[in-house]
C-alpha cells in the first residue's frame, strides 16, 4: 500500500489532479481541482503521486491547518461579497408585470419598465448597501464613533427603500430603516 501525506499532489484516474490534505488511521482526503472535497478509505484508495514535496511522513498537527478552520475562512469571504446570499423572489403577482411610469405634462409618453428589471435594480441596491456595510464595520481606520455614524445612513437609506418592500415574496429580504419607539 501507498503511503500519501499532506501536501502530496496525486493524480487519481477518476477525479484528475488533486492535492492530500489529511491522512488519518482510517481515511484520506484530497481536494481535486475538478471534484473538491473528496474522502476515501485508505485502503482503496489509488492514485500516481505526482509531487511529493518532501513532507513528514506523519502529519505534524501543529503545521497543518485545520480543515474547520479553512472552512470557516472561506464561508466567511464568500458571506463578505455577497456569494453566500440566498436570492431574493420577486413576489408572484408581479411576475411578468410592467411598471409604467406616466409623466405629468401633457403629450409626453409614459416609460414602461418591465417590473423584473427594475426588481432586479432594488435587490442590486440592497446588496451593495450590505457590502457597503461589512466594508464600513471591518474598517482598519475608522473609530467606532465614525463607523456608527457611516452605519446611521445606511439604515436611513434602508427606511427610504421600504416602499419597494411590496415585491418582495418573502418578508426576511425587506429593507428595514430605523424602528419608531413603539415597534420596539
Amino acid at each position: 500500500m501507498r503511503e500519501y501525506t499532506p501536501g502530496m499532489r496525486v493524480m487519481h484516474e477518476k477525479y484528475g489532479e488533486g492535492i492530500v490534505s489529511r491522512v488519518t488511521l482510517s481515511g484520506i482526503e484530497v481536494y481535486f481541482a475538478r471534484g473538491g472535497k473528496m474522502e476515501f478509505a485508505r485502503g482503496g484508495f489509488q492514485a500516481e503521486i505526482v509531487e511529493d514535496l518532501g513532507q513528514p511522513k506523519e502529519p505534524v498537527a501543529s503545521t497543518l491547518p485545520d480543515i474547520r478552520e479553512i472552512e470557516r475562512l472561506l464561508a466567511s469571504v464568500l458571506d463578505r461579497y455577497n456569494a453566500l446570499q440566498f436570492k431574493a423572489e420577486m413576489g408572484g403577482k408581479w411576475e411578468g408585470g410592467t411598471l409604467i411610469l406616466q409623466p405629468g405634462k401633457e403629450g409626453l409618453k409614459a416609460k414602461e419598465i418591465p417590473i423584473d428589471t427594475f426588481f432586479h435594480k432594488i435587490v442590486m441596491v440592497r446588496d451593495r448597501l450590505r457590502v457597503l456595510e461589512q466594508n464600513i464595520n471591518s474598517h482598519p481606520v475608522l473609530t467606532d464613533i465614525q463607523k456608527a455614524e457611516l452605519q446611521q445612513y445606511i439604515t436611513r437609506c434602508y427606511g427610504s427603500l421600504t416602499t419597494f418592500n411590496v415585491l418582495f415574496d418573502d418578508r426576511n429580504y425587506w429593507f428595514v430603516g430605523e424602528k419608531s419607539q413603539k415597534d420596539e
